[in-house]
């Protein structure tokens, strides 16, 4: 199978989704891998890297998609490569269609499959979601950390303390991989944490992370007396495949302390907290109700090297098997596809 991968056009969209080794072993599988003319660089791959590898490296993205039969990218796909996509095409990508219905009337106009990573399912497990929710996680706390400080225009806040000053004090909402990520690292820093979930062995989990980890049940009155001490709130609800349900409210947010950031880390899947609006890295904060917000679309984006490299490993293995065409037997597989042959097909965008 011809498998094209071509450069991500999102802005401020540096990641690549399969790195040189990856490809070395498609094409020692015999697949034919082409590469768009730097679609690594920005991640510290260059052609030459897939070269070696065995890759043919394309001029430009109408040449790939002239040829490839599937097509493996990092983000959804946007104006540019849905002039270029068609029916015949396989595309394995994030997708996050349920906020996006004209992404999804526009994939089922060309008539394409596509498959999305964040939901294929594994036992239960998301392991394409995953390696970017844990970055995700990570990246949220990493901004906060930067814009608490004055000269950003934050409270002058260091999240961590030092022996005779106060600790910052964070709120998690949801404790899947992407809270749990950033309730470590947030603890780690030495913050007081509380992290939100309704389920109790999500509530463990985050717990036993560190002894300065709280879990708490989701309740809306929880939510909101813990926002009132917040210097730092990461969003982090996922319901696979659907809209991610507002669990903050615009009055949650205004007994907020002023100077205080929110990260909003759903924003992919429409955003868990009410105030949030999707934003990209060429202007990635606005100041509302007295706090800076986040809605970063695509939040590991910012680390394309370590992004790269992690989603890679966790698709190799998928891509092998899609391009082995016998596909649509495997379960994990099947859970995945969004769009089959124009028409939508996975049960969150259909409720």
């Amino acid at each position: 199978m011809k498998i094209g991968i071509p450069t991500e056009i999102k802005p401020m969209e540096a990641r690549i989704a399969l790195v040189p080794g990856a490809v070395a072993e498609l094409v020692q599988a015999g697949h034919q891998v082409l590469v768009q003319a730097g679609a690594g660089q920005l991640s510290g791959y260059p052609d030459q890297a897939y070269q070696k590898a065995g890759a043919l490296i394309l001029p430009d993205a109408a040449a790939l998609f002239a040829q490839a039969d599937l097509v493996v990218k990092v983000k959804e796909p946007v104006e540019g490569d849905l002039a270029l996509l068609q029916s015949r095409h396989l595309l394995f990508c994030y997708l996050h269609l349920a906020p996006n219905p004209t992404l999804t009337q526009r994939l089922c106009d060309i008539g394409l499959t596509a498959i999305a990573f964040e939901t294929v399912n594994e036992h239960g497990t998301l392991p394409l979601l995953a390696p970017m929710s844990e970055i995700a996680g990570r990246v949220a706390v990493q901004a906060g950390v930067h814009y608490l400080h004055r000269s950003m225009g934050g409270k002058g806040l260091l999240l961590g303390g030092v022996p005779g000053a106060e600790n910052g004090r964070v709120v998690v909402i949801g404790a899947g991989v992407a809270g749990l990520n950033a309730a470590k690292m947030a603890a780690a820093l030495g913050a007081h944490v509380t992290a939100f979930d309704r389920s109790p062995d999500a509530l463990r989990r985050a717990e036993a992370l560190a002894p300065n980890i709280t879990g708490l049940f989701a309740y809306q009155d929880a939510i909101a007396e813990a926002m009132t001490q917040a210097d730092l709130v990461i969003g982090a609800v996922l319901i696979p495949g659907a809209r991610a349900p507002r669990l903050v409210t615009r009055a949650m947010v205004q007994g907020m302390p002023d100077g205080g950031f929110i990260a909003d880390i759903s924003i992919d899947q429409g955003g868990c907290i009410e105030t949030v609006r999707a934003t990209d890295y060429r202007n990635p904060v606005y100041l509302e109700e007295g706090v800076w917000h986040m809605g970063v679309t695509n939040m590991p984006g910012a680390v394309p090297r370590t992004a790269s490299q992690a989603l890679s490993g966790a698709i190799l293995p998928y891509v092998k098997k899609l391009a082995g065409g016998d596909w649509k037997s495997l379960p994990s597989l099947a859970q995945g596809v969004n769009v089959a042959a124009g028409k939508v097909v996975h049960p969150a965008l259909l409720s």
